[in-house]
């Protein structure tokens, strides 16, 4: 039972990194209706940033803000430069910018930062303070900073103007433009909150998996994994099935199908969703007359 319980709280602390990428990856999709393929490349870039400034000995916590305000600015400046002219485009030519982007950030990451694999501080105690049999101190701290990232999220949306506005651009952009709206910048604050959240996932993960440039390729899947399982439409569906698939993903590598095989679970998730069930869990079917 302790080894099941063990493998259910790790889970749950990978599933928080996973529900942090799906929600980013879901914000993406309501403005564009495309997946950002480079979107964690963009995460993996943003934490080289963390670790280039701790290790010019800034404290990490100012490094950790620091970054993810970069990062934001960032993510709004690819919204402006790369995607606001092809928004209107056929759907291949988003494609493309997507994949180009996913090769330049993936390579400027390595010509800047080298492909050595670097190893990340974790700011949090290697013991836990509490259940510190069945999860780490890192676990715990990542599972309370994700969880917390995610509360600042759902209120800035559900409270704030600004939040309120950006739903609405994403949701329905005309009607929204109508009551003046500015859509354009709407949509590039939400590639800025994106790619913020994307870069404390990275900042979270990299502690346990080390820091290389094709770092955040395997978490993307699971990531991808989570939100088509909760709804790619659907945020916080996106944010459940995070957790879903962590738990999943630990589970089965222990007991069904061996840990050299958890990717293939998250590999499975895709393809049985879109096959089964393409709304996923929390999404909603769209009807359009034609």
């Amino acid at each position: 039972m302790d080894g099941f319980l063990l493998q259910v709280f790790s889970g749950l602390a990978n599933g928080s990194i996973y529900a942090a990428v799906g929600l980013a990856l879901v914000m993406i999709y309501q403005s564009t209706h495309h997946i950002n393929f480079a979107q964690g490349e963009m995460a993996t870039f943003a934490t080289f940033i963390a670790w280039s400034l701790i290790d010019h000995d800034v404290p990490y916590w100012a490094a950790f803000f620091i970054t993810v305000a970069i990062a934001f600015v960032g993510g709004v400046l690819v919204q402006r430069i790369f995607i606001r002219p092809v928004e209107r485009a056929p759907v291949l030519n988003n494609v493309i910018v997507f994949v180009g982007l996913l090769v330049i950030f993936n390579a400027v990451s390595g010509w800047i930062f080298d492909h050595t694999i670097k190893a990340f501080a974790s700011p949090f105690p290697t013991q836990s303070p509490v259940l510190s049999q069945y999860i780490s101190g890192h676990q715990l701290g990542a599972l309370g900073v994700t969880l917390a990232v995610l509360a600042v999220i759902f209120a800035f949306f559900r409270f704030t103007p600004i939040g309120l506005a950006m739903r609405a651009a994403a949701q329905n952009p005309d009607s929204a433009a109508l009551v003046g709206i500015r859509v354009s910048w709407m949509l590039a604050l939400g590639w800025g909150l994106a790619s913020a959240i994307g870069a404390v996932a990275g900042m979270m993960v990299a502690p346990v998996i080390f820091l290389d440039p094709n770092m955040m390729g395997g978490i993307l899947l699971y990531g991808f994994a989570a939100a088509l399982l909760g709804g790619i439409d659907n945020p916080w569906g996106a944010v459940i099935g995070g957790f879903i698939v962590g738990v999943l993903e630990n589970v089965l590598g222990a007991y069904v199908i061996g840990t050299e095989l958890k990717l293939t679970v998250a590999l499975v998730l895709i393809v049985g969703t879109l096959t089964i069930m393409p709304n996923g869990l929390f999404g909603h079917k769209v009807v359009t007359r034609v």
